[in-house]
């Protein structure tokens, strides 16, 4: 496994920002999951997960293998998409 620097941890942030902002426009417009608005961000967090540790793999890496300065920084921007999203599609 590869420790991450900042720079590419930004990085993979910027890219699954816009990755989950487009799959949250695309899902609110065509809303058919079960459990509507509720259903549709369970949905979105997961695979934000899903996405991150993807993107951490492709890079030779894994969200257990960040220090927890990292780990800190991604749980502040997740929690600032979803508030954008919310926000966005009042949820």
């Amino acid at each position: 496994m590869v420790l991450l620097n900042e720079k590419t941890l930004d990085e993979i942030l910027e890219y699954l920002e816009k990755s989950v902002t487009n799959l949250a426009k695309e899902t609110f417009e065509n809303l058919e999951i079960k459990g509507g608005f509720e259903g549709a961000k369970g949905f979105l967090e997961s695979q934000f997960e899903l996405r991150l540790e993807n993107l951490l793999v492709a890079k030779e890496s894994s969200i257990h293998h960040l220090e927890s300065g990292m780990k800190n920084k991604i749980i502040q921007r997740k929690q600032k998409i979803f508030e954008q999203i919310s926000m966005r599609y009042k949820i």
